[in-house]
């Protein structure tokens, strides 16, 4: 938490989201993480003389939904413009953008802070654009290497208001957009691949101040925790600044996360530095009330939605309904069992504890999980039915199914005699057995102390192997320590 007695930070973010499209932004060079490079280049993307840029529909209708989740006014005209570079990342030697028409504009997204606290973080804008190259500054010692296979990947840009009052708020606020952009599919939110990439620009300014510092732009943060730690050092480094009367310049910053400082890369290019133009290539591009209402009609529940859902139609508290709503793989799984089963609790507790575990365990995901959400409603309905309780079927019956994934909860049940036992003489034997072990605690309960019943259940459940059950012992074992 960032505090100060005599300044206040003032922070924006602009969020890159690459989205999830099988070909580039202008395209049809395929997009894939991880090829060797220059494999995914081609002409259009190149930039070479005489070739033309041509819409992807499906990156638009992307960038629509996730402005219709953020609440954004969707634009119907929308034009292009290229954005001038001398950078080596861009083959073209400029970047295709949206200037003055961006898709989607205003909206929000509400964050909740550790302490519980909500705060509504406005947009200003998401507009479309494609990506750069990338240098490789690992392979050679004396160059530096380009790959352009990212080069034209289609993307989109956040671009928030400067509502950010600390680095807290500026990592909920990315944790939300990435949880929003994987529930709706547009991205895979990834940011150690650079799929989701985040600059702040950060200021200070005195306490109670109306008006906004000089803003510092910091790039090269590849997670929401280094997001965080950058801002934090940049506040301090500003304050410090301002104490001893030095001016604070507009400059891009890098962030060294070995370090945990951010240092500084190049004075911050003004908008005309760019020499931003309109895109002669691409023709203008029409969303029309039926494109917008088409996408809207195909997009997915969102966390705030499926929260709502957990809470009243299936009775789960707080903290279950924000578990399960954390991913939407796990959502959706719980969903998928709540179809086999009515008890919500079980499949939820199921979801986040056995079934997460396995995930987490095996530094795994959720659609790779082995088991169905029928077989594990299976497994809540033979503890509901009482042929076994919750320890076998956690302990013995998930980790066989996990072994054996075509076998099914009876047959495992059956295999392994697991069932729990009712049989009056079997139980008495272990309950005579128990009795006469602990004659001590035996007179103790007669004198009293009736809490140690839980001893004498533990016991029996112990000699039967977990077997006993439980409904029918308690009967049997009242019966016998009050004759």
């Amino acid at each position: 938490m960032l505090k100060n007695d005599k300044y206040e930070v003032v922070i924006g973010l602009e969020i890159h989201a690459q989205l999830n499209t099988k070909s580039k932004a202008f395209c049809e060079d395929e997009v894939a993480f991880g090829a060797a490079p220059n494999t995914l280049v081609s002409p259009i993307s190149l930039g070479h003389p005489g070739t033309l840029p041509v819409h992807n529909k499906e990156a638009v209708n992307m960038a629509i939904m996730l402005g219709l989740a953020c609440g954004c006014d969707i634009r119907e005209y929308n034009t292009y413009d290229r954005k001038n570079y001398f950078y080596a990342d861009l083959p073209k030697g400029y970047q295709i953008t949206q200037m003055d028409t961006p898709i989607c504009k205003n909206g929000g997204v509400e964050i909740t802070l550790p302490d519980g606290r909500t705060k509504y973080i406005n947009l200003t804008r998401i507009h479309m654009e494609e990506d750069t190259g990338k240098g490789l500054h690992d392979l050679d010692i004396e160059n530096t290497l380009m790959d352009y296979n990212r080069a034209g990947t289609a993307l989109v840009e956040i671009v928030t208001e400067p509502d950010f009052r600390s680095g807290d708020e500026a990592y909920a606020f990315l944790s939300e957009v990435r949880r929003l952009v994987r529930y709706l599919g547009v991205c895979d939110g990834n940011m150690e691949e650079g799929s989701l990439r985040c600059d702040a620009n950060v200021s200070v300014r005195p306490l109670g101040s109306p008006t906004f510092g000089t803003k510092v732009e910091v790039k090269n943060m590849n997670s929401m925790t280094n997001v965080k730690k950058a801002i934090e050092y940049e506040f301090e480094r500003q304050c410090k600044m301002a104490d001893a009367g030095e001016e604070i310049f507009s400059e891009t910053r890098n962030f060294d996360a070995m370090k945990g400082t951010t240092f500084s890369m190049r004075s911050k290019e003004l908008v005309n530095d760019y020499r931003f133009f309109p895109e002669p290539d691409l023709p203008p591009l029409i969303v029309s009330q039926e494109w917008i209402a088409e996408v809207k009609a195909r997009m997915p529940a969102l966390p705030k939605e499926l929260y709502q859902k957990f809470i009243t139609e299936m009775q789960l508290n707080d903290y279950d309904a924000s578990i399960l709503t954390e991913s939407k793989g796990i959502a959706d799984f719980f969903i998928e069992v709540c179809k086999h089963t009515k008890n919500y609790k079980a499949a939820a507790n199921w979801t986040m504890g056995a079934v997460k575990g396995w995930v987490n365990s095996n530094a795994s995901h959720i659609e790779k999980f082995p088991l169905t959400p029928a077989t594990i409603a299976d497994l809540i309905a033979s503890i509901d039915s009482g042929a076994i309780n919750f320890s076998i079927a956690e302990q013995k019956v998930f980790p066989a199914l996990l072994e054996n994934t075509s076998k099914k909860v009876d047959e495992i049940i059956a295999e392994q005699n697991l069932a729990l036992t009712d049989d009056d003489e079997a139980l008495q034997k272990w309950i005579d057995e128990v009795l006469a072990e602990f004659p001590d605690k035996v007179e103790a309960y007669k004198t009293g102390k009736t809490n140690l019943i839980g001893l004498f259940i533990g016991q029996v459940k112990r000699k039967s192997g977990g077997k006993a059950d439980p409904k029918k012992t308690n009967q049997l074992l009242a019966k016998a320590l009050d004759s």
